[in-house]
């Protein structure tokens, strides 16, 4: 047998003969291949929309930024962080860690471990109340159950703060299977980190519990070379998929790579082609403007997409792009159409941030332009 360097010369080789496109592409190994744009206006106006100067008391006001990363065409090509935060800093990710707990499900997915038209309960027999219940229901954010997604503005009544902090906090997926079917599974969307919570569960129930604490790791961090990882689990040793990773900035782009160029990392197809266009896919039964959070929803992820009878969310984007987004402002956008893939970790309080804008101003920056 040839020895492995002799084996990827020889590869290279036949990639080369071939024309291959893979040949032209760049993936990271350890570290990214960088190649800092030069300094221009467009820049500078990017700078000055995400990096508001502080005042005399050191405090940030309006839109604050903790990370910008973007990578074009597999070439970090601008990074900038505010402190804290560094290069280093694994930043809490809040409900980005959805859409990356449901790129793990995805290989799982293609090990042929579920369906998306399996019942719940099959996986989770604390769901057996809700046996009409589907994994792509879960997905789509249509399990129909009884759910009040809010945070600061009804802590009283919220069904996510009891979820993560209080009755619930013990067994969060459990805690989720004890509401109620308020419609018909499938039928509507509902945004719900409890839906996040139960996907979770479910896995738990596909592999065993050794295979369950390494299986975002073995499955999707470490072919993608991601070392900051860090995902919380609850009480009862569900990760909390709903709020609860950690990522730097840096790694959180190698997943938008992933997805950006349809699941494959390097020579290896790590998700199956399907199941990125599952993700992008939105939801069947999504009415526009009926809970609508910035964007369309796919599976565990959000669309740029356009509706009948409703214009796409960001005007300014290409329509393909899609984005793992999360509370106060954290977000990895991916824009195929682009080549880019943009982090940005925040700490925004008042509602000033723009998704529009700020790719309005990546794209005029970065958009266009060859490493």
């Amino acid at each position: 047998m040839l020895p492995t360097f002799l084996r990827r010369l020889s590869l290279g080789l036949a990639l080369c003969l071939s024309g291959s496109p893979l040949l032209a592409q760049t993936w990271p190994g350890d570290e990214w291949a960088s190649q800092p744009a030069a300094e221009t206006p467009a820049l500078k106006a990017l700078e000055s929309y995400a990096f508001a100067p502080r005042d005399e008391s050191g405090e940030r006001k309006g839109i604050r930024t903790d990370a910008l990363l973007v990578i074009r065409d597999g070439v970090v090509v601008y990074e900038r962080y505010a402190g804290p935060t560094t290069a280093q800093t694994p930043h809490l990710l809040w409900s980005i860690s959805k859409s990356v707990f449901s790129t793990a499900l995805g290989v799982a997915f293609g090990e042929g471990r579920f369906r998306l038209d399996d019942p719940v309960a099959k996986y989770y027999p604390a769901f057996a109340a809700h046996p009409s219940v589907k994994m792509g229901h879960l997905l789509n954010w249509a399990s129909g159950l009884a759910w009040e997604e809010d945070y600061e503005y009804a802590p009283l009544k919220s069904s996510v703060v009891a979820m993560l902090y209080t009755r619930g906090r013990e067994d969060m997926a459990a805690f989720t299977a004890a509401q109620p079917l308020a419609e018909l599974p499938g039928a509507h969307f509902h945004y719900s980190s409890g839906d996040s919570m139960v996907l979770a569960a479910a896995l738990r129930g596909m592999v065993d519990e050794q295979a369950y604490a390494d299986y975002p790791w073995h499955a999707l961090f470490e072919p993608l070379g991601i070392r900051s990882a860090v995902f919380e689990r609850d009480a009862a040793g569900n990760f909390i998929a709903a709020s609860y990773a950690y990522l730097s900035a840096r790694d959180l782009a190698r997943i938008g790579l992933l997805m950006q160029r349809d699941g494959r990392w390097g020579e290896r197809q790590v998700l199956p082609a399907a199941w990125v266009q599952f993700v992008r896919t939105p939801f069947a039964n999504y009415q526009p403007g009926v809970q609508e959070r910035g964007a369309v929803p796919g599976a565990q992820w959000w669309l740029n997409a356009s509706l009948p009878g409703a214009q796409k969310p960001w005007k300014d984007v290409p329509e393909d792009t899609f984005a793992a987004l999360g509370h106060w402002g954290q977000a990895l956008y991916v824009l195929p159409s682009e080549k880019l893939v943009v982090v940005r970790f925040a700490d925004d309080r008042d509602g000033s941030y723009s998704h529009n804008e700020l790719l309005k101003r990546v794209q005029a920056a970065f958009a266009g332009e060859q490493p």
